[in-house]
C-alpha cells in the first residue's frame, strides 16, 4: 500500500496527469492551483473572480482531505502583476480573519499562459482530523 494519498477536486483538474494535491502522513503539498471557473471551466477575466474562485478550490481542498484551512502553514502566490494585490488580500483575510493566526505567505512576479493573473500553491499539516 502507499504511503501517498492523492486528491482530485470535482470541477478542477490539471491538463497534466497529476494531482491537484499529495499527502504523506500529516503532510499536503498542492500543486498549482489557478482561479479556474469550477461550472464552465473558463478563466475569468478580472482578477477578483479568479482569487475568488482560487480560495473556493482551496476550501475545497482542505474539505476533502478532512482538514480546514487553519491546518495551512504556508501559500504562495504568483501574479501576473506583481502589485495587483486588492482582490488577494481581500480573500485572504476573508478566509484567515484573525491576523494573529495566518499562514505564512509568500507573493511572486510570474509570467503566466493565457488569461491566467494568478496561480498559488499551498504547504499543510494535517492532524488528527485529517483524513
Amino acid at each position: 500500500m502507499s504511503r501517498r494519498t492523492n486528491y482530485y477536486l470535482d470541477g478542477y483538474a490539471h491538463q497534466n496527469p497529476v494531482p491537484v494535491a499529495s499527502r504523506i502522513g500529516a503532510h499536503l503539498y498542492s500543486g498549482v492551483i489557478t482561479g479556474r471557473d469550477p461550472h464552465t471551466k473558463e478563466m475569468p477575466e478580472s482578477m477578483a473572480a479568479q482569487c475568488a474562485n482560487l480560495f473556493g478550490h482551496v476550501r475545497e481542498l482542505m474539505r476533502i482531505t478532512g482538514a480546514t484551512t487553519d491546518d495551512i502553514v504556508k501559500m504562495t502566490f504568483y501574479l501576473r502583476h506583481y502589485r495587483d494585490r486588492e482582490a488577494l488580500n481581500a480573500e485572504w483575510v476573508a478566509m484567515f480573519p484573525d491576523s494573529a493566526n495566518r499562514p505564512a505567505r509568500q507573493v511572486m512576479s510570474a509570467e503566466l499562459d493565457g488569461l491566467t493573473l494568478l496561480q498559488a500553491d499551498l504547504v499543510a499539516i494535517l492532524g488528527e482530523s485529517g483524513a
